[in-house]
């Protein structure tokens, strides 16, 4: 909430001092207050996104972080701008004090929510939702300090110059607005893919404290005590040291926050540009582990057991032209291979650094069977959802989801009526399509919810599911899917183009049990995971 601030009526003082004395003139004064608006507003958007990006990443639902976050950050920028208004005396050193601790809120607050999740994640109890409420806490003081902004530098540019409310305010919001627009596209196309989330927020939290303390230090210097033009220089090099010392440790900080997540046998973690990919064990005698962005997806004594139940009841047909939507790691692909009479496997992930690891890297490679050096395998990064819609219809005898899980917001269209009604089109009469629909026993809903909507699509189904042991890799904390995972639940349903699929048998597939009641088909304007 932002109070105009009108002109005092003829013969009676204005509310705060009269303008103050700056170094430079009225117009370049107002400038640069308007170009602290602009960084400030910036860096403000900055944060918003750096905390919805790594709670989309450490908690998945990223609807539902985006939803948490913004929704708080707006409520609390309300309450802060009233809290301000009671600064307003004291502009010059109120801003800089919200500034400096903005800086430091902001700037920290993806590190502390990364260790939280990494550390704590897994405490269960009265913790057992540490992480959600650290990102609560963070989106409320976040939003509290950047409301109180806004008065404040209304303030402050009317202290260079007084001038009707409306003009103030059009000046002060078309600044902020360009601003927010610079700091929400820096954020995706130079920050993240260039400094990563950490780095990133901790240099946000730099540029916020110099942008503040520059303004008030050097314009509005005369405007302070004898002891804010002590402190605030003071608290400004303070937090910049601070900033400066957890940038230099980001890192090792990575690095110990990753052992704690996967233990301590982290072997390969790297951005792709898609996804950070995790590759745990797989030398001298320890089992493998693949993490897709903190989500185990393929590792232990069981991975074999599952991609034989995701590929083989499939194969039980005409299967020349085989397509795998997902499977970048080429698990599937080697289960597809071991039926020679396969002529063609067509590979699409939207990952192509995946790809290329599981292409070079020696432990990965030797468990996809060398996969990728069969002359029948073709890998094609792409999005699976556009590359069905320019699929000619009859191309494939078998169509494979090796997908992610359906609850993350990210894969629901690829679980959608309109994604399965192109894979549909796209196989042969006497086609089949299967795919992993989640845990059974855990969220049960989700399944029935993806055998809903491929019903709804047109196709045939038989859902199954298929237990194993224990994959001897550790799940990553806080998520219901890697605990399944890891604890071999996994539901799966076969579909035929034009006939039911008979059930499979022989290797430990059995029915799924009762549908859920009252599930309905997920489409893409409708989500229902």
């Amino acid at each position: 909430m932002i109070e105009s601030h009108a002109p005092a009526p003829p013969g009676v003082p204005p509310l705060g001092r009269g303008p103050a004395r700056l170094p430079v003139r009225p117009g370049t004064g107002r400038l640069l207050v308007l170009a602290c608006v602009f960084v400030c507003a910036a860096c403000g958007l900055v944060y918003e996104l750096e905390l919805v990006a790594l709670a989309s990443y450490l908690m998945g639902d990223s609807v539902t972080q985006a939803s948490v976050v913004l929704s708080v950050m707006v409520f609390a920028m309300g309450i802060g701008s009233l809290a301000a208004k009671r600064l307003r005396r004291l502009a010059a050193a109120g801003f800089a004090a919200v500034e400096v601790t903005l800086a430091l809120v902001g700037g920290c607050s993806a590190p502390a929510l990364y260790a939280a999740f990494a550390w704590t994640g897994d405490w269960g109890g009265l913790w057992a939702d540490g992480p959600r409420i650290l990102l609560v806490a963070f989106s409320l003081a976040i939003g509290l300090l950047i409301g109180a902004e806004v008065p404040l530098l209304m303030e402050l540019i009317q202290r260079v110059r007084r001038q009707d409310a409306g003009g103030a305010v059009a000046d002060l919001f078309a600044a902020d607005y360009v601003g927010a627009l610079v700091g929400g596209l820096a954020f995706p196309f130079l920050l993240l893919p260039f400094l990563g989330q950490l780095t990133s927020s901790l240099l946000t939290g730099a540029v916020n404290v110099l942008a503040g303390g520059a303004l008030v230090l050097g314009l509005f210097r005369r405007d302070l005590t004898r002891r804010a033009r002590r402190l605030l220089p003071a608290a400004t090099v303070t937090a910049l040291a601070l900033l400066a010392t957890a940038a230099t440790l980001v890192d090792d900080f990575e690095q110990s926050a990753r052992h704690a997540l996967y233990g301590a046998d982290v072997r390969v973690a790297l951005h792709t540009g898609v996804q950070e990919v995790v590759l745990t064990g797989g030398t001298h005698g320890r089992p493998l582990g693949l993490y897709l962005d903190g989500r185990l997806r393929a590792g232990g004594q069981d991975e074999r057991r599952y991609h034989e139940a995701l590929v083989r009841p499939a194969m039980t047909g005409p299967h020349a032209r085989v397509l795998i939507l997902g499977g970048g790691d080429g698990l599937a692909a080697r289960e597809v291979l071991r039926h020679p009479d396969a002529r063609r496997v067509d590979v699409v992930d939207p990952d192509p650094g995946l790809i290329r690891l599981a292409r070079t890297d020696p432990p990965l490679s030797r468990l996809n069977g060398h996969a990728y050096d069969d002359p029948r395998v073709h890998a094609t990064a792409a999005d699976a959802f556009r590359l069905l819609r320019g699929t000619r219809p009859g191309t494939y005898d078998v169509v494979i989801g090796d997908l992610p899980d359906p609850g993350i917001t990210a894969s629901t269209k690829l679980y959608s009526q309109e994604f399965y009604g192109l894979a549909r089109r796209a196989l042969r009469p006497g086609g089949r399509l299967v795919v992993h629909a989640g845990p059974v026993a855990s969220r049960p809903r989700v399944f029935w919810t993806v055998e809903t909507t491929m019903r709804a699509a047109g196709l045939r189904t038989t859902p199954y599911r298929v237990g194993g042991r224990h994959t001897g890799v550790t799940a990553s904390p806080a998520r219901a899917e890697d605990t399944a995972h890891a604890l071999g639940d996994w539901g799966f349903v076969l579909a035929g183009a034009a006939t039911r699929p008979p059930p499979p048998r022989g290797h430990g597939e059995r029915p799924p049990g009762a549908p859920a009641p009252g599930v309905r088909a997920s489409t893409l304007v409708h989500p229902r995971y």
